[in-house]
This record gives structure tokens, C-alpha cells and sequence, in this order.
């Protein structure tokens, strides 16, 4: 990174030659491709908004998250996981295994910068960068200028706020399941929870846990399977049966197999949705949810299964079958949604294969594959970028007479 240009005024912008890469978002899917260009030998620059890496695990979570997947689909590219950590690591020894995966490959980002632009300049062939630092009171903007952008900031950015009907005019506290973090604080009060994802479900069982009495909206149709099947993960016996079966076949097992350990969630007020659980989340990007103790929990009656939202009032919620519930509280498990369409410059972001676009861009972790995808996402991007460096290495070379080769690089 050179800073070749900047105005007299102390506070004015500065423009930033990167001679490599820029890399938005410091998550798992910035911190694995920096590491496999790092081993490579090509500079970058990573930018993150925050002021910490893995932001959305350090600061949007809550406190009782574990990986979902065992450790060893979740693992960064050169470094698995502790031997000592649990098949599914708990957040807290997530965000050190990527804190000291940032340590050993010195991995540095540029924090509380917040990207405002990315503009292709079709003239120059060069990216065009602009952020601004979120850093005290001082507004500081920089643009970086660079012949590669990789976008890693994922899916999950912001927190999808639903327009539901007296939803402004509800009196108890409103808060998305992205700043939820213990049900310690709703002990005794009756909250509900909009929302049977993955989320929905792991803060329903939480509150139920602090005794709270969480009622859970369940508005669609949703696959909750075990999340292991004879002592062995879901996820890698799917993996593994879909070497050898086709997809349809593998989604019969599977379902098979939910019958006889959690039963029929239709009676709890859960559909099934017509698709197998693989064939929706190949073709419509819907993960299935692994049960973890949630169902246990609503066969017992500690968590309420309820309908859609006809519209809230002060202190109720009404159903669309017509039932009032006097609620205190309301949790958002409803989703997050990317900022990347915001300022990004480029019709064509979401290429066909998912991560590569036109003139040097790239996307890691929008294919709707979880972390594991984000992280084979990485895998593809650094290689790519490696071919592609050596090959413009290589015509620099050839352009400069053998006597006064001379490569400069910042």
C-alpha cells in the first residue's frame, strides 16, 4: 500500500495506491483469502468498518451461539481448529481461533473505515474505493485505487426489520436477534419471537431456559432436522451420502430419519415445506434447522408455537387465527440482509458461478452456503487472484528488455 497522493489540508482525503487487492470485510471469508495470498506473496488491503475482526461474532450474537456445523467444515485454510475444542466450538473459542489465525498470517486491517463507494473506471481499468473513518468526531476519507476488489462481508450485515401493523406503537422493548444476547434479563416475562430459523429457535430455547415464556412465530414451512444422526453430524453423513445417491434420495433419508428421532413437527404447528431439505437450499438458499433442544422444549410446552401477525397494539399481539396475546417483549429473528447493493457500482455483482465478476471483482460468502461455502468461496478467490498476478507479473516482465528488468512493487 503507497499513499501517492494527499491534499494540504490535514483533514482533506487521501488517495491509496494498493499494488494487489483491496479486501472489504475482516470476517472469516477477508481473513481466509489474506492468509492464502499472504502465502503467496501478494499485498493486499483489508478494510473493515468496525474496530474489530469477526464483528458480526464479537458484537451481533448472542451469547449462547455455537458453530452449527462440526469444527472441521468450519476450519480457515492452513490452520484447524485446537484438538482440544469441542466437535461444535462455542462462539467465544470461534473468535479466538480467528483472532489467532489474524496473529500468525499478520493479518492487519484498516478498521473503522466504512466503505461509501466501488466504482470501476473502465479507462484506467482500476478500482476506486471510498471510505470514510468512523474513528471520534473527525470525518477522515480515503480512496483506494486498486486493479482487484474482493467483497467479503457476506449476507448478514444489517437486520431485517419487517413492516408489521402497530409495530411502532407497541409499548415493550423491540429489539432484533441481532442484539439479543442472554434471556437472563426476560426471566418470568412472556416474549415473542418472530421468526423459526436457526436463530428463532436457539433464542426461543435460551429465554425458555431462563424462564422466560417465549411464544415463537412460525409463519412458513421449515425443516427442522436433528443435528446428528446416530452420533454422527447431519451435515457430513449428507456430505457423504451425496457422493455415492442423488439429491432427491439423500433428502428422503434424511427426512426419514427426522420422523424417527424428533417426529412429526406438523403437529407442533411446524409445516415441512414440499422440497427436501438439500433441494431447498440448493435451488432457494433455505437452511434447514438442526435442532439442538428447541423441539424437546415446545413438546413440554415451554415454548409456544403461534401463526402470523395480523398487527400489534400496545401491549398485545394479534394472530392471524384471531388469538390476543398479552406480550412484554419482541425478539426479530427475521433475517439479515447485505449493504453491498448500496455502494457498490456494478449491475453485474452476483456473476453466475457466485463469486467472480468482471474486471477484477469477487464475492466470498454470498452463494448462500454458510460459513463453509463462504470459506470455499475464499479458497477459489485466492487461487484465482494468484493465477491472475503471476500471469500480469509475468507480461511485465516480458515488456522490459532483460538488461534493465526491474520490477517495483509498494
Amino acid at each position: 500500500m503507497f499513499s501517492f497522493s494527499q491534499q494540504n489540508n490535514f483533514f482533506g482525503p487521501r488517495c491509496v495506491w494498493v499494488n494487489g487487492p483491496v479486501i472489504v470485510g475482516a470476517g472469516s471469508s477477508g481473513l481466509a483469502i489474506s492468509a492464502c495470498l499472504k502465502n503467496q506473496g501478494i499485498p493486499f488491503v483489508v478494510i473493515e468498518r468496525s474496530d474489530c475482526i469477526a464483528s458480526l461474532w464479537q458484537k451481533r450474537t448472542y451469547d449462547r451461539l455455537k458453530l452449527h456445523l462440526p469444527k472441521k467444515f468450519c476450519q480457515l485454510p492452513k490452520v484447524p481448529f485446537p484438538e482440544e475444542y469441542p466437535e461444535y466450538p462455542t462462539k467465544k473459542q470461534f473468535v479466538d481461533y480467528l483472532e489467532n489465525y489474524a496473529k500468525k498470517f499478520d493479518i492487519k486491517p484498516q478498521f473503522n473505515e466504512c466503505v461509501q463507494s466501488a466504482k470501476y473506471d473502465d479507462a484506467c481499468k482500476l478500482w476506486r474505493v471510498k471510505t470514510v473513518s468512523t474513528t471520534g468526531s473527525i470525518r477522515a476519507e480515503t480512496e483506494y485505487i486498486c486493479q482487484m476488489l474482493v467483497v467479503a462481508t457476506g449476507e448478514n450485515a444489517e437486520g431485517v426489520i419487517p413492516d408489521i401493523e402497530g409495530l411502532k406503537d407497541f409499548s415493550g422493548e423491540v429489539i432484533h436477534a441481532k442484539d439479543y444476547k442472554s434471556g437472563q434479563k426476560y426471566a418470568g416475562k412472556k416474549v415473542l419471537v418472530v421468526g423459526c430459523g436457526n436463530s428463532g429457535m436457539e433464542v426461543s430455547l435460551d429465554l425458555s431456559n431462563y424462564n422466560a415464556k417465549p411464544s415463537m412465530v412460525v409463519r412458513s414451512s421449515v425443516h427442522v432436522l436433528p443435528r446428528e444422526i446416530m452420533g454422527k453430524s447431519t451435515f457430513d453423513l449428507a456430505m457423504m451420502l451425496m457422493k455415492w445417491l442423488p439429491l432427491w434420495i439423500v433428502d428422503k433419508i434424511l427426512l426419514i430419519f427426522a420422523w424417527f428421532l424428533i417426529g412429526d413437527t406438523q403437529r407442533y404447528g411446524i409445516k415441512r415445506p414440499s422440497l427436501g431439505p438439500l433441494t431447498l437450499k440448493n435451488n432457494h438458499g433455505k437452511t434447514p434447522v438442526l435442532d439442538i433442544g428447541t423441539l424437546e422444549k415446545i413438546r413440554s410446552g415451554d415454548i409456544a408455537v403461534v401463526p402470523g401477525i395480523k398487527r400489534f397494539t400496545e401491549k398485545t399481539v394479534e394472530l392471524v387465527n384471531g388469538h390476543i396475546l398479552d406480550i412484554d417483549s419482541v425478539v426479530l429473528a427475521t433475517g439479515y440482509f447485505s449493504k453491498v447493493p448500496f455502494w457498490l457500482h456494478d449491475k453485474d455483482f452476483f456473476s453466475e458461478n457466485g463469486w467472480k465478476g468482471k474486471g477484477g471483482l469477487y464475492a466470498a460468502g454470498f452463494t448462500r452456503r454458510g460459513l463453509d461455502g463462504a470459506i470455499a468461496d475464499a479458497v477459489k478467490i485466492s487461487k484465482d487472484i494468484g493465477k491472475e498476478w503471476r500471469k500480469e507479473l509475468n507480461q511485465k516482465k516480458q515488456k522490459v528488455p532483460t538488461h534493465r528488468r526491474c520490477i517495483s512493487t509498494f
